[in-house]
């Protein structure tokens, strides 16, 4: 990109998050990220064009000093801070308005700092020549994989229920949803095949903000949050048909709804369990003994369990992402306390908080800090501070999101070096894919956060155990065709042949 020639007219809205708004370009496989900041304020930036550079620039420092030797650099795209044109910024900002959903609108983007983070657009990927097929890309947030077994958790349902699916009740309740998504993120990590389809049907059924279909860089299947409408499981089948209707020898198109989705979830599960390169032959990691892997608010059955492996194998993309979370061992309530001390010791003596790299920089040093953290509490702010960067990591572990990128092949053709081939297992063989895993939305989280996330944790567990864990009527998903009623009853995902 010539940032000194920079035309709107060749960008177009591509999504947002809290913090920040995304604009892809229309031919570049490239994205920008510009922060946000709230309507009030939007007439007197609330920080200065250093500060917003700094900001974006620890976002790429983090991500690349810290999350990717934790995660593996093959699955991080840090991407680059750059200084845009001011009247650029702002004809963009008029130009994307209208297109932002209504429910995003009481923030602003930023248009008077001119600093954005160019990251490669990952729902376009450049995997292979350019064929009549579009890539398929699949946007997942997993949410945290794991039962917290910290002696300071203060009550039992939490080392029951994971969190993911208490917040669905708190969700529900406030309106933030209208129907709850029966996703659980235990059954995904869980690396056993059963478990993992049904939790991708589930996200599926309800995907909220957890799931996301784009095709040729366009979203074609996502939830909008507060909205009421169910999703249009036939649009879906009528994408996905022709990257499908080839596999298992089946005569020309027709192919049953069931069939197309059962291998599109399984071309996704081979992925998520695919080696993030290396040697390609992880091992697999028996989590049954730990008893925390799984959430009695699942539908699975786990009795159903026909056969297969109950772990992760160890360079996949989904054990590198548990790793990181459970760098979380006190739970938050046993970190709070620790944050306290650290607060009451940068209140005493501020410039120490420049030293202890509260706030950055994510560097090397930062790195350290919380690898070489001792087992055992010494009452030192060292140690406080270790626990609360190693939390912080795990939290945004916790809500990254994952892009699998599919790229249809030939059978005819040959692999290229260096370009890996997706197959199922099932026989005969169903379509071959070249494809790509990636992590994204790395941002550190504030250090000041931490007072917030006990006040959430204490809510969603208050909300979960007043309700009894149960919902109104009309607050569970609708039944569209992913399920059949006795696959629903039994939780079993088996792949008959065709």
């Amino acid at each position: 990109m010539e940032l000194d020639k920079m035309d709107e007219n060749e960008w177009r809205y591509h999504g947002e998050g809290n913090k920040s708004l995304v604009v892809s370009h229309v031919q570049l496989s490239r994205v920008l990220r510009l922060l946000k900041y709230p309507a009030e304020d939007s007439e007197n930036p609330p920080q200065t064009v250093e500060q917003a550079f700094r900001q974006i620039q620890n976002i790429v420092d983090f991500s690349s000093n810290v999350m990717s030797s934790l995660l593996g650099e093959n699955f991080i795209h840090s991407g680059e801070v750059v200084k845009l044109p001011l009247e650029f910024v702002r004809q963009l900002s008029i130009r994307v308005q209208h297109q932002r959903p209504a429910w995003r609108c009481d923030k602003v983007m930023d248009i008077y700092s001119g600093c954005a983070l160019c990251l490669p657009n990952l729902t376009s990927p450049v995997l292979h020549q350019p064929t009549h097929t579009p890539p398929l890309c699949i946007e997942i947030k997993p949410k945290c994989g794991f039962l917290p077994s910290s002696k300071h958790v203060s009550k039992d349902i939490k080392t029951k229920v994971c969190r993911f699916c208490m917040h669905q009740h708190y969700k529900v309740a406030n309106g933030k949803w209208k129907r709850r998504s029966l996703y659980c993120p235990l059954d995904l990590f869980s690396g056993n095949r059963q478990r993992m389809n049904f939790a991708i049907r589930h996200l599926i059924e309800e995907p909220q903000n957890n799931f996301k279909i784009f095709k040729g860089g366009q979203c074609i299947y996502s939830s909008k949050e507060g909205s009421d409408d169910s999703m249009d499981l036939n649009s879906l089948l009528h994408h996905l048909r022709p990257y499908f209707q080839y596999g298992n020898n089946r005569i020309n198109c027709h192919m049953t709804s069931k069939a197309v989705l059962n291998d599109f979830i399984q071309v996704l599960v081979n992925a998520l369990l695919s080696a993030g390169g290396g040697d390609g032959g992880g091992v697999v990691t028996d989590r049954r003994g730990e008893g925390r892997s799984f959430c009695e608010a699942s539908l699975f059955n786990k009795e159903r369990i026909r056969h297969g492996s109950q772990g992760l194998p160890s360079d996949s993309v989904l054990f590198r992402i548990l790793q990181t979370q459970m760098l979380d061992t006190l739970d938050i309530e046993g970190l709070h306390p620790l944050y306290r001390r650290v607060e009451q010791h940068l209140q005493e003596f501020p410039k120490e908080r420049t030293r202890l790299q509260i706030d950055g920089p994510y560097n090397e040093a930062f790195l350290e800090k919380l690898q070489k953290c001792p087992n055992e509490d010494d009452g030192s702010v060292e140690y406080a501070v270790a626990k609360v960067h190693q939390y912080r990591v795990s939290m945004t572990a916790k809500d990254c999101s994952i892009m699998v990128a599919l790229v249809p092949s030939c059978e005819e053709e040959e692999d290229d070096e260096g370009q890996r081939r997706l197959r199922d297992f099932l026989s005969p063989r169903p379509p071959a894919f070249s494809y790509s895993v990636s992590i994204l939305d790395l941002d550190p989280k504030p250090f000041d956060s931490i007072p917030r996330q006990l006040r959430l944790d204490q809510k969603i567990v208050s909300c979960y155990l007043r309700t009894g864990g149960s919902l109104q009527r009309g607050s569970l998903p609708p039944l569209p065709a992913i399920f059949t009623p006795a696959e629903r009853e039994e939780c079993t995902l088996l792949f008959h042949p065709v």
